[in-house]
């Protein structure tokens, strides 16, 4: 297929880009792009040139597996040196998404229009790059470095009109794109506009000072990743040195990132991200259930999230409590939440009046009659659930999808308490619901095909990021959480504090510690899971009960004002003394001589422990790739993107790294939590990776 082609319509050449599905600059696109420009140069008849793009988009960006693969000539810069340094007037035409490099093949004209729902963005900082085919020394002088800062160093498109207002579209289209591109062309010749080159121009900086207070603007939201900091750099260049200098600045820049394990690990989450919704081993085609409604079966945090996050895409919800005092704080929180983002400006008044009245509150469960899918948030206890499903499957017509949100209880043992264990599935959501974007679906040994595909399909349209795993305690998250909260305890009985844990995992990345964290979920939770498995602890785990003691103070964490930490009104975190003392007599009730413990030590720990978990769910087969370990891990539990996911980042180590460390912690701390998984053993041995 010829992905660029070249024809005339009078005096203008129109070249076009035919590379579904979202025209990606590949080699092919990018000579035929030299061809068709070269062309229409030579051609005495044609007086200007649009490009424009078949199908959905203009080209939304560069063929990221290149960067693997490696680049072919001709690379994008000379191309866009071509169409630039061109004596005959060159239009995009843009529809859809301008993204990446097509935004720069857009700069790299004269001109730009657009339609009016068109975006435009340069995103690659979200890879852990930067624009290198000089979008960071054309776009700043076109619209100025401040404007320009936030587009390369945020990587958030712009609509249109903002694009209009910034200067980096010249003219909206209404009607038909390429009418309209047409006639822009012959405008221009027959005002015998000249040509305006973004390269020629200069960055404009009304603040002296912009580079730094950005930078410290962006220092929190943007700690650890090495990308946004390199686009500051490369944007500034467009003011203070000339073009040519420029480019060469922001390709050193970018071959800095494009090397680096942060932008291959990022790299790794934007293909991980779109592989992940996909269920290996269920064809494509599978059919799904048809869900015009849902129910929701608790309104404590939980089930109030999940009505938000159905009511927000238009799905009807009726929302199920026991007793009416806590279905009414549960609406209260539900009106609390739209409000507030009405006030900020987030959503309009008619929006929220819209969504609330999509969300029918009920103390029957008669009125789930009707629903196509009901999802249970209800308290974590296996009765408790018995006594949901068992009134679920006497209510719900047939074909209606039972689902549990439990995060550590059987899925089969929930599911045998319906005559219908193909209609029940896991749909493990993450509080806040409504904020949070993993969704760890479920599968049962008995549900169905259809019903899995509906899960998967169901959470799109919710906007969660939906990944299928299989039946055991915790599922993956929480499996491998636990593991790293048991090794958390036993550093703080052999001699860490609490914040110096919680700092160690905060500097790798983590939004916070694994104790920080067990005090926001609530340590009652840890608390009652550690009481009803306390049989099948270990000795040395029974007696680690450091848990057991804290939470007998009645010190749950942030929801009781104190845990592992004290909070004030606000919920900020401080060291509390009680505790630190409370550990150092728990240390010499045990016998435990406390030692100064490394940072790198925490970390080997709290890490390697998770890595060498995620390769025995690989084993059992409870997560089918590693990559959909790594995704929850990262949208779920806050594991640093640029590192890319346990299992990625235990490659990038090198699985014999991880080999040996466990080998030298079972020598120093027994074998009893620190034998090496097969799989990971097996693959160290080979010199291969999990990838």
């Amino acid at each position: 297929m010829q992905v660029v082609s070249f024809s005339k319509l009078g005096q203008i050449g129109l070249i076009t880009i035919d590379n579904p599905p979202v025209n990606a600059l590949s080699q092919a696109v990018r000579a035929g792009l030299k061809e068709a420009v070269t062309q229409g140069i030579a051609d005495s008849d044609v007086k200007a040139m649009v490009v424009i793009c078949a199908g959905r988009t203009f080209a939304a960006g560069a063929d990221i597996r290149e960067f693997e693969t490696g680049m072919k000539e001709p690379f994008l810069p000379p191309v866009l040196s071509l169409i630039e340094n061109s004596d005959k007037p060159v239009i995009a035409a843009l529809h859809g998404t301008a993204l990446g490099g097509g935004m720069e093949l857009a700069l790299g004209c004269h001109f730009r229009v657009a339609v009016g729902k068109a975006k435009i963005g340069l995103p690659e900082v979200k890879l852990g790059i930067l624009p290198g085919a000089g979008g960071t020394q054309r776009l700043p002088r076109l619209i100025g470095a401040e404007a320009a800062l936030k587009m390369i160093a945020e990587g958030n498109p712009i609509s249109a009109s903002q694009a209009k207002t910034w200067g980096a579209v010249d003219e909206i289209i209404e009607g038909d794109l390429k009418e309209g591109a047409i006639a822009f062309a012959e405008k221009v010749l027959a005002e015998k506009r000249p040509l305006r080159r973004a390269s020629q121009l200069t960055a404009k900086v009304d603040d002296p000072d912009l580079f730094e207070r950005y930078t410290s603007s962006i220092a929190v939201k943007q700690r650890g990743f090495l990308a946004p900091f390199n686009c500051i750099k490369a944007v500034r260049a467009a003011t203070e040195l000339p073009f040519e200098q420029g480019v060469e600045r922001e390709r050193a820049l970018f071959l800095e990132l494009v090397n680096s394990p942060q932008s291959k690990a990022q790299r790794h989450v934007f293909f991980s991200e779109r592989e992940v919704t996909k269920i290996p081993g269920l064809p494509g085609d599978t059919p799904i259930r048809d869900i015009q409604s849902i129910g929701v079966i608790g309104a404590g945090a939980m089930g109030v999230g999940i009505a938000l996050c159905c009511a927000n895409v238009g799905i009807p919800v009726v929302l199920l409590e026991m007793n009416q005092e806590n279905l009414d704080r549960g609406l209260a929180v539900i009106r609390k939440t739209y409000a507030g983002s009405v006030g900020k400006g987030r959503l309009k008044q008619e929006d929220m009046d819209r969504r609330l009245a999509l969300i029918t509150p009920t103390l029957s469960y008669g009125d789930l009659s009707n629903a196509d899918l009901v999802i249970e948030a209800v308290f974590e206890d296996l009765a408790v659930k018995k006594e949901v499903f068992s009134q679920l499957d006497t209510v719900c017509k047939p074909g209606a999808i039972l689902a549990t949100n439990t995060s550590y209880l059987n899925l089969n043992e929930i599911a045998a308490f319906t005559r219908r264990p193909q209609d029940v599935v896991g749909m493990h959501f993450f509080s806040p619901a409504n904020v949070m974007k993993l969704l760890e679906n479920v599968r049962g040994d008995k549900t169905a095909p259809d019903v899995l595909a509906t899960a998967q399909a169901i959470g799109k349209k919710l906007g969660k990021l939906p990944v299928m795993v299989g039946v055991c305690p915790g599922f993956v998250g929480n499996r491998m959480f636990m593991p790293r909260l048991r090794e958390s305890f036993f550093l703080l009985e052999e001699g860490a504090s609490p914040q110096q844990i919680d700092q160690a995992m905060f500097d790798f990345g983590f939004p916070m510690g694994p104790l920080a964290t067990a005090d926001m979920a609530g340590l009652d939770i840890a608390w009652r899971h550690r009481k009803v498995n306390y049989e099948q602890l270990t000795p040395r785990e029974q007696a680690c009960n450091l848990l057991d003691k804290i939470c007998e103070l009645g010190r749950y964490g942030q929801k009781t004002g104190a845990g592992i930490y004290r909070y004030d009104e606000r919920r900020n975190a401080a060291p509390d003394p009680l505790i630190e003392d409370l550990i150092v007599k728990h240390s010499a009730e045990r016998g435990v001589t406390r030692r100064n413990i490394s940072d790198q030590e925490i970390l080997e720990r709290c890490l390697y422990v998770m890595i060498n978990e995620g390769a025995k769910i690989l084993e059992e087969g409870v997560a089918a790739r590693p990559l959909d370990i790594d995704m929850i891990w990262v949208f779920g539990y806050g594991f640093p993107v640029y590192r890319g996911g346990p299992m990625f980042y235990a490659d990038q180590l090198g699985l014999a790294t991880v080999y040996e460390a466990l080998l030298r912690y079972q020598e120093q701390l027994g074998a009893e939590f620190w034998k090496p998984a097969p799989l990971l053993e097996k693959l160290a041995k080979e010199g291969k990776g999990f990838y």
